[in-house]
């Protein structure tokens, strides 16, 4: 059985980019949840943001691992806790496999709103190109 471990963020994005094969696979489904402002500490406690955490990683895992196994295919699930580094070297060694799958959504550009305004740029000059 081919094993296979997959960080991901979003079911949608996830089941997109996740092409099952003919080979039964073992995925090791690892939940990166979305990182909390600094700031939050202040009004959240850790036990409440591992709540959060957890209660946020099984509705990602209800939405993902169903059609999964209704392939045939087995899962694990993990939440990623710590750095991924460490934890890829954890997972790699437990599970005996070399290969990581990371589909995570891609983030948009840090000031919000480069990549739009560039691309109406480059529409209104070939516009004005063409006339």
């Amino acid at each position: 059985m081919d094993k296979v471990i997959v960080y991901l963020d979003d079911p949608a994005y996830a089941r997109q980019h996740m092409a099952g094969g003919a080979v039964p696979t073992h995925w090791v489904l690892v939940a990166c949840a979305p990182r909390m402002t600094h700031r939050i500490s202040k009004w959240v406690s850790h036990s409440a943001r591992e709540n959060w955490r957890s209660r946020w990683a099984d509705k990602l895992f209800d939405q993902v691992v169903p059609a999964l196994r209704a392939r045939g295919d087995d899962v694990t699930p993990v939440l990623a806790r710590g750095p991924l580094p460490e934890l890829t070297r954890t997972l790699m060694a437990e599970h005996g496999t070399e290969r990581v799958l990371d589909v995570r959504r891609p983030k948009a550009p840090a000031d919000g709103g480069a990549a739009p305004g560039a691309l109406l740029g480059l529409g209104a000059m070939l516009l004005l190109a063409g006339d």
